[in-house]
């Protein structure tokens, strides 16, 4: 009996001492957020956060899903799709969520309206590859086409290449390219995962016109 006592108080101990593990680690995960990601933002808030970052973001929901801020400098942009045709706030909802552990610097939805997820300067858990997304302004671009080849609405892809400009001008990016490989600046989802085929064959069969126009805008900007 004596024995089964001590048994018990040691696996009571230990689970004791596990819980308090747990709390110490989320507590001081907690401690390295921004005081501003996770919750509803004022408008005095969301302003200040967009004069930061691209001044075409409509919406502003940080996420606490990443790292603060970006161990890197940034050198490239990343095209995801979001596999839905979800609206900003219906995203940024799911970002919100810790358990998900996914998110994007930004989000474009179907009418062509933007939104900021992360900062420019924080990395966002896009690429599942840190050494590219702390390189990369990530973006999220809705679908209008569930399955087959995951369209994009054209008011989106529009956007796309406006927002693209933007980032690229401020950040002394001076053309963008695509390879259709890693050494390009202009990435997806897909180079660093063989199992996802993200960005869908619509949104990657536009990317060569994407870098062009891009380019294009950037070279006409600076003669």
């Amino acid at each position: 009996m004596k024995n089964k006592h001590t048994a018990v108080w040691l696996l009571l101990g230990g689970f004791c001492l596990l819980s308090a593990l747990v709390l110490t680690l989320c507590l001081g995960f907690s401690s390295r957020l921004p005081e501003n990601v996770g919750r509803p933002l004022t408008e005095e808030e969301s302003a200040e956060i967009i004069a930061r970052n691209s001044p075409l973001a409509e919406y502003v929901y940080l996420s606490p899903n990443g790292d603060f801020p970006r161990a890197d400098s940034i050198q490239r942009i990343t095209v995801h799709h979001m596999a839905d045709d979800m609206s900003l706030e219906e995203l940024g909802e799911a970002f919100g969520n810790w358990d998900r552990q996914a998110s994007a610097n930004y989000g474009i939805d179907s009418s062509g309206r933007v939104a900021l997820y992360v900062e420019e300067a924080n990395r966002a858990w896009t690429s599942a590859h840190g050494g590219n997304d702390n390189q990369a302004v990530t973006i999220e671009v809705a679908n209008d086409e569930i399955g087959g080849q995951w369209h994009v609405s054209d008011e989106a892809f529009e956007t796309l290449v406006e927002l693209c400009v933007d980032i690229c001008r401020r950040n002394g990016i001076k053309e963008l390219t695509y390879t259709g490989g890693e050494d390009g600046s202009l990435t997806t989802h897909k180079m660093f995962d063989g199992e996802t085929m993200c960005p869908g064959p619509y949104l990657e069969g536009k990317l060569p016109e994407l870098a062009r126009r891009v380019s294009e805008e950037l070279t006409e900007s600076t003669d």
